[in-house]
């Protein structure tokens, strides 16, 4: 019975979810008709990309089949992993010819080392890998997998159940909660807030600090239960899935209802988090891959390669056609040794030698000197890659403890392009900056106050807030100036009282009371700082309404009435609130850039305000002081004045305000005049300072790659100002460092900018010059553009400092994308956000940040750590040691190979071209895996030019690995080869001159070609380990065990070797070998004299290049040895400037600034002054200020505006509970 009623459930679910796509297809019909598009009788399809979407609301069944929402960023699948990694793997020359090899020798009479020598190695090194990226991309599905699997609310059924992301479908009905992130793209119901009204933060996607407003339609707006949402029958025509994270166009179509348009303003992005809002209901209209977000990233993740991994490639490739070359002339050879003996030797059958084929022959040396090219090489690299990448994330020194997170090596093939960094790209927001505002310090009447600070609250504060609120206290007592008390002081307090109320009034902030608490919710986060800046000294923001707000002002309750906001703008650079007051006055409060404020002050000679302050205008340069010092901690400023309007005065203007507001014509221009008559003749009360809080320990960490001689670039979606600020917080940019900002409206406008720049220049364009270029997301467009884009590199390239503001995600990877493509550099990019996630792809080594609330970027990333400082240790520390060390292990690995496998080339030559081995099978085999396979691994794990301290404390010498210092080029690999056949030839000759002598033993035998293997092949493995020991820095018992091991482990091999046969079937041609090696007075000497002799040379050369060429490595170890500072090695290089902040400022002041006007005029204004006009250096600095950061970041152009937001809350009312 239980089962019977579960499927007529079923089917009764199904039967209604038909119906319900019925009744949507019969409103959506002559709607297509209309169109000319398609009826509904057509079958669900895939939907293609290029057609308009039709979303049913509500309905589990549409039109056509849409992605599903779970999204990826691994590199393989299930099914996808074999043909992948084999296309991967056999990228690599190496791994293509030795698979070639392996055929071959399966050739019967072909091989003259066996058939399976090759192929067992290579299946092992396939397996390996294998292993390691399988182990690898399981992490990243797991981090795919914590995303996939979180739960939001969804309306199916008729009721609300919590399901997974990944269950999410298109036209689902979500609930979404606060401070979560949204699933997928929605199209905004409505919202716990009036008017359908939620903030929405996008950080996480174009790196603005500020909340945006987003707002339901009002067809929509009131569905704010259950019952409605059910009820609610419509559907929705959209553009195509697109990455234009600002664009969007759409049709809601309710039934029997007038259809209304959809934009923008009712867009919630896949990345977004909602902030300040209870909950919101969405329609799902995007999905998956399909999501604006997913849109702007790579479709899948890339398969990257190291530097060293392409030069390898190439020089692998090289090698084959020298190996190739040897066995084409080595078969001439054979055949004209072989016409030349053939009647003389005539007892070797060499008639029947002649029957054979050229290719034969041919084949059998490819075969013999196929080992000229290591095949134990990438496993080695693997396995030390793998145990490296192990090493990041057991490094207790990038653990976080606040956030319980370590440092994560996502792949381990780039462990070495760490160590080779020239530029790094870096987000702004949550990478460079925590994204929270600190109200720090404020000027008030010309006094300088430091605030509490937050973590000791007001019980430990220091003297200046202590006096601030002694200076508030009194100012109750000394509010009326008709009290006999000290004039200048009563004029200070009333200062400080109206200051401090207009920190409470001039905002667009909301407050929400909790219990006894008070919440502020703010799309602009450095007015919810001031809010709570003044909270702490008893001025409380209380309660907003459509016509006022209260505050609690040192226990009192003051009512200002809201008369009018004028809106902040970034052209603007101010916003007004005018007020009446409990006394019945009507004030301006104005809150802006200082650039804008001082030029909107009353004149001294027109002195006079309702406070009536002698001393009102004493304190003017003081505060323009204050804010020099406020800037040069890279500080955020903002100014504040007030002025009394007379109410005949603004009755007219407020007639005059209302009519432009309802111009047709002219509107903008007309608002703004009226703005600037009634924005005059104000009063400065003081200035603010508010601290973008940096994470920590980054101006140093940038100051050391700085020193380091990597270039660094900030790429954030932030405005140009809080950019520009953060520019000078984090010490990237100077206070003398002349700034050119490219504003531009048009590709001819940008075309002449970048080439009139790139002429300033002049000779010194193809070399670093100490300026900051500042370009936005717009001009950018142009400057990316096909004409221009070489010109915008070189000018790039020829600037110490870039910053691109307002740009896209898929623009910050173009911008990475230009300097992959076109400088022979290794990029970085590191980045927290889903925004970030393109460029981190872009980049040759992408960093992403963890332990926040959004893992997108990490999970793309190749590395993940918890903060930008971490970055420093993850590059100088471990990027050096791997580098040095993969440089080594890569060298020595070809070196050890020629140096055993060419001896063949010299063997057949005293053979007659035969082809004929010299070694015994098993030790050829076992020579890369077991005799000569631990020093490799030792150097390439443990060894250290340089101690972790060292590395961190001089970053000069990262830099010598980017300025001609190399490990690893072409010029030291084909050294390394020649040095290898050097040794080869006397590691062969040397041995057959000692027994050219016949010498007979005890047990009736002479030496034949094998024991002059064993002699040459003991002697290699001597000289190879020493070879390792020369050029390994750092001796530890695994060192040790290493080098001395592998002799002793050959040692034993050809003594055990030597008697298996025959209690096993094996080795017979190995036996009594033993016996007669160690018998040999001949030997022994060798074994002393030979090694020393081959590595006499390395020996030689070392000494003099240490002696007389030292490289700055070299010297900082010696120094580092001998127990003295490193950092005496840089004492002859000034990576400090000499000049002063002040006498940088006042030498030499080219600034340019191009600003965007509405007639797309390009204003260039520089600057030069001389020492002697000292008395305009407050007019210069407030002329620089112009490029710095003002505290002020609010969405503009948004349909919601700020009056929206005042005019719409009333925070006496309560919420709805959206059941």
């Amino acid at each position: 019975m239980e089962v019977a009623a579960t499927k007529l459930v079923q089917w009764f679910n199904e039967l209604r979810s038909r119906v319900h796509l019925y009744l949507h297809a019969q409103t959506l019909g002559p709607i297509r008709a209309e169109n000319g598009s398609q009826g509904d009788d057509q079958p669900a399809t895939q939907q293609n990309d290029g057609e308009e979407r039709v979303i049913f609301v509500n309905a589990p069944h549409q039109p056509a089949k849409y992605k599903n929402n779970h999204i990826t960023t691994a590199k393989y699948s299930f099914l996808s992993f074999v043909p992948l990694f084999l296309f991967e793997q056999f990228r690599r020359y190496s791994n293509c010819f030795f698979l070639f090899i392996a055929l071959m020798q399966q050739i019967p009479d072909v091989s003259p080392t066996g058939r399976w020598t090759t192929l067992v190695p290579l299946i092992f090194i396939l397996s390996v890998s294998a292993l390691k990226e399988i182990v690898e991309d399981v992490k990243r599905h797991r981090a795919d997998d914590e995303i996939n699997m979180r739960e939001v609310e969804v309306l199916r059924e008729g009721r609300w159940q919590w399901i997974q992301w990944r269950a999410v479908a298109v036209g689902d009905v979500v609930k979404v909660h606060n401070n979560t992130f949204f699933p997928a793209d929605l199209i905004l119901l409505s919202s716990s807030e009036p008017q359908g009204m939620s903030f929405i933060e996008t950080a996480n996607l174009d790196g603005e600090t500020n909340l945006k407003i987003r707002q339901a339609h009002p067809d929509t707006a009131n569905l704010l239960d259950t019952a409605e949402l059910m009820n609610f029958r419509a559907n929705i025509q959209c553009e195509p899935p697109n990455r234009h994270l600002y664009e969007f166009h759409g049709v809601l179509r309710e039934t029997n209802k007038q259809s209304v348009a959809l934009g923008p303003d009712q867009l919630l992005l896949r990345g977004a988090v909602l902030r300040n809002t209870r909950w919101v209901f969405g329609v799902v209209i995007y999905t998956g891959h399909d999501t604006k977000l997913m849109q702007n990233n790579t479709a899948t993740a890339p398969l990257k390669r190291s530097t060293l991994d392409r030069l390898i490639n190439t020089q692998t490739l090289m090698l084959f056609f020298i190996l190739l070359l040897l066995c084409i002339l080595s078969a001439i050879f054979n055949v004209v040794w072989t016409n030349a003996n053939k009647e003389g030797l005539w007892y070797l059958g060499l008639q029947e030698e002649m029957t054979k084929n050229f290719a034969f022959n041919l084949l059998t040396f490819i075969i013999l000197f196929n080992n000229l090219i290591p095949i134990s090489l990438q496993v080695t690299l693997e396995v030390v890659r793998f145990v490296q990448a192990t090493f990041i994330n057991m490094d207790i020194e990038m653990y976080h403890p606040e956030t319980d997170t370590p440092a994560m090596a996502r792949t381990s093939n780039l462990n070495e392009e760490l160590g080779i960094v020239k530029y790094i790209f870096t987000d702004k927001t949550g990478t460079l900056t925590k994204n929270v505002m600190e109200f720090k310090r404020c000027s008030i009447g010309g006094r300088l106050y430091d605030l509490p600070n937050p973590l000791n609250g007001h019980e430990s504060t220091s003297d200046s807030s202590c006096e601030l609120i002694k200076d508030i206290m009194e100012g109750r007592s000394v509010r009326d100036l008709s009290n006999p008390i000290d004039k200048k002081k009563a004029e200070h307090a009333i200062i400080l009282h109206e200051f401090m109320v207009m920190l409470s009034v001039c905002h667009t902030v909301i407050p929400e009371k909790l219990d006894d608490s008070i919440i502020y919710h703010a799309a602009s986060p450095d007015e919810r700082a001031l809010v709570d800046g003044a909270r702490k000294f008893n001025y409380v923001f209380d309660t907003r309404t459509p016509s006022y707000v209260e505050i609690v002002a040192l226990g009192e309750t003051l009512r200002y009435e809201i008369l009018n906001v004028i809106e902040f703008t970034s052209a603007r650079k101010r916003m007004s609130v005018i007020v009446k007051t409990p006394e019945g006055k009507i004030k301006i409060f104005c809150k802006g850039a200082d650039s804008v404020i001082y030029e909107r002050l009353m004149s001294t000679s027109l002195e006079t305000s309702d406070l009536d302050l002698e001393h009102a205008d004493d304190f003017r340069e003081t505060t323009l002081e204050h804010l020099e010092a406020f800037a040069s901690d890279g500080l955020r400023t903002l100014c504040f004045a007030s002025a009394e309007i007379p109410d005949n005065v603004y009755q007219w203007w407020r007639e005059s305000y209302h009519k432009a507001s309802i111009s047709l014509r002219n509107r903008e221009s007309m608002l703004e005049q009226a703005a600037n008559f009634i924005e005059t003749k104000l009063m400065l009360l003081g200035a603010t300072a508010i601290e973008d809080q940096l994470q920590d320990q980054v101006p140093e960490t940038i100051q050391a790659f700085i020193q380091a001689d990597i270039h660094v670039w900030v790429l954030t979606g932030d405005k140009q100002e809080t950019a520009i600020n953060i520019g000078y917080s984090c010490k990237l940019i100077t206070h003398g460092m002349p700034l050119y900002i490219i504003n531009e409206s048009s590709l001819d406008k940008t075309r002449e900018v970048i080439i009139q720049r790139c002429l300033d220049f002049g000779i010194d364009l193809k070399c670093q010059n100490d300026v900051a270029l500042i370009i936005d997301g717009s001009t950018l467009d142009y400057a990316l553009s096909c004409d221009i884009r070489m010109e915008f590199l070189e000018l790039c390239s020829a600037c110490k400092v870039v910053i691109c503001c307002r740009v896209s995600p898929i623009q910050k990877a173009e911008v990475v994308d230009l300097i992959t493509s076109n400088k022979k550099a290794v990029t970085l990019a590191i980045g927290d956000g889903a925004n970030d996630v393109a460029m981190i792809q872009k980049a040759h080594i992408g960093v992403g940040i963890s332990g926040v609330e959004g893992l997108q970027a990490a999970c793309a990333s190749d590395y993940s750590i918890a903060q930008f400082r971490f970055l420093k240790r993850l590059l100088f520390v471990h990027g050096s040691w791997n580098y040095s060390r993969m440089c080594k292990l890569i060298l020595y690995s070809f070196y050890k190979n020629i140096c055993l496998y060419v001896i063949e080339l010299w063997f057949a030559i005293y053979s007659g071209w035969s082809g004929q081995i010299l070694f015994e099978r098993w030790s050829i085999g076992l020579y890369n895996v077991v005799f000569t396979a631990a020093p490799p691994l030792a150097m390439g794990l443990f060894d250290k030019v340089c101690s972790a301290e060292t590395h961190l404390a001089h970053p000069g010498l990262y830099a010598t690995k980017n300025n001609g210092e190399s490990f690893f080029n072409i010029k030291v690999f084909w050294v390394w080869i020649i040095n290898a056949l050097i040794h080869s030839s006397l590691l062969y000759w040397l041995p057959l001159m000692a027994l050219k002598q016949d010498v007979v033993w005890a047990n009736g035998r002479d030496g034949g070609y094998l024991l002059l293997g064993n002699f040459v092949y003991t002697y290699v493995v001597v000289t190879v380990c020493g070879k390792a020991g020369l050029i390994i820095n750092s001796w530890t018992w695994v060192t040790h065990l290493a080098t001395w091991g592998s002799i002793i482990l050959w040692f034993l091999f050809i003594f055990i070797y030597s008697n298996f046969w025959p209690v096993l079937n094996v080795g017979a041609v190995m036996l009594g070998n033993d016996k007669m090696l160690f018998s040999s007075p001949v030997f022994w000497l060798g074994l002393i004299l030979i090694p020393i002799a081959v590595l006499l040379l390395d020996i030689t050369v070392k000494a003099v290049k240490n002696t007389i060429w030292k490289s700055v490595t070299e010297a900082a170890r010696e120094n580092e040895i001998r127990k003295s500072d490193p950092g005496d090695i840089f004492n002859n290089q000034d990576y400090r400037s000499s000049l002063t902040e002040t006498a940088r400022l006042l030498k030499n002041v080219k600034s340019v600034f191009t600003r965007r006007s509405n007639a797309a005029s390009r204003v260039n204004v520089e600057v030069e002054l001389s020492p002697e006009i000292n008395e305009l250096r407050p007019l210069l600095l407030r002329m620089l200020r112009d490029a710095d950061g003002f505290a002020f970041s609010q969405e503009e152009g948004g349909s919601v505006t700020q009056t929206d937001v005042i005019r719409a809350y009333d925070t006496n009312l309560p919420k709805p509970g959206g059941m």
